[in-house]
């Protein structure tokens, strides 16, 4: 495929000629669908604001689309792509139609959810168009593993990017606008059509900006901590507090307790909550349960030892050599 750079980026004749090549249908076991308008990835990494001295991550890259458009923008780009044949053809793509930024460009071919570290510098931006199946997990772990993604921009389902970006009171609001706060300030950056994918999805799509917070949330309690509140809240959102956190706390009279510490409303709702409030939450768990689930960690472990024990004790005898005549 031979090209000029002016003409680098992919139109839906490039799209289909390239995946007709590769043997490549897309599938909704992996949520792909391919953008096939150039207007739309280059509007995309203009709403990114992608500088010339970006590292850029994408996920996700499918044929290259987004790629090239980011390679046009950012000093350099690293895709992870999980896909076997779509990450062997994408540096291919890449050499092809843009060929005096190829080395400007770097391929993982991993799961998103299993990469801890990626080659060349830190990242600095995180910019896809995320599978629609595994978009919040995908976001949330690689905001939680790559601490120097300053500003985010990904296109998700419609109704996922609304979840993102919603507020407290809102009846959207949930786990991934709560734990989405924990990292950035969210905020919804636009919509995008079917008729730019192929194949055409059955939903539109919303473009979500995520800056990293200049200070992460005043707390002492950790991450985890704050999290297993979140999650423990939402899991029966339509009670209140003092019911939905009771597993949480050992008992309802112990998170009415824990939630009068914070200076929360016994009778509030999880969706009623900012994520410094669920923060102060967590700062405030009773002693009691904290010393159940240290019992429970020790027992657990107990339980497991005498197995691993026996394990080492049967592999020991199978090593032993036999005796002598």
């Amino acid at each position: 495929m031979s090209t000029t750079e002016s003409d680098a980026l992919l139109g839906p004749a490039d799209i289909r000629e390239l995946a007709a090549t590769l043997g490549v249908r897309p599938t909704k076991q992996r949520g792909q669908n391919f953008v096939i308008d150039a207007n739309t990835v280059r509007r995309i990494v203009r709403t990114a604001e992608v500088r010339p001295d970006d590292v850029v991550v994408e996920v996700g890259p499918g044929l290259g689309s987004l790629t090239l458009a980011l390679l046009e923008a950012a000093d350099r780009v690293v895709a992870v792509e999980i896909d076997d044949v779509l990450a062997a053809a994408l540096p291919a793509t890449v050499a092809a139609r843009m060929p005096r930024r190829a080395d400007r460009f770097a391929l993982v071919h991993s799961d998103a959810m299993l990469v801890r570290e990626l080659p060349g510098p830190p990242p600095t931006a995180l910019v896809a168009n995320l599978p629609y199946n595994v978009a919040v997990p995908v976001l949330l772990t690689m905001l939680d593993r790559f601490p120097t993604i300053e500003r985010t921009l990904v296109m998700v389902q419609a109704e996922v990017a609304d979840r993102l970006a919603a507020r407290p009171g809102n009846k959207v609001y949930g786990v991934p606008s709560v734990k989405a706060n924990w990292y950035t300030d969210v905020k919804r950056a636009g919509s995008i059509g079917r008729k730019v994918f192929w194949p055409a999805p059955n939903v539109d799509s919303g473009l979500v900006s995520l800056v990293r917070r200049a200070e992460p949330v005043a707390t002492t309690a950790s991450k985890a901590e704050v999290f297993a509140v979140v999650d423990a809240a939402f899991a029966q959102r339509r009670k209140t507090l003092r019911a939905a956190l009771s597993g949480w706390a050992g008992s309802a009279p112990a998170a009415e307790a824990a939630l009068v510490a914070a200076g929360i409303s016994p009778q509030a709702r999880g969706e009623a909550l900012t994520v410094e409030e669920f923060a102060a939450i967590a700062e405030n768990k009773p002693a009691e349960a904290e010393s159940a689930e240290a019992e429970r960690a020790k027992s657990e472990r107990a339980e497991s030892e005498p197995a691993e024990s026996k394990s080492a004790e049967t592999t020991s005898a199978e090593n032993r050599p036999e005796p002598s005549a």
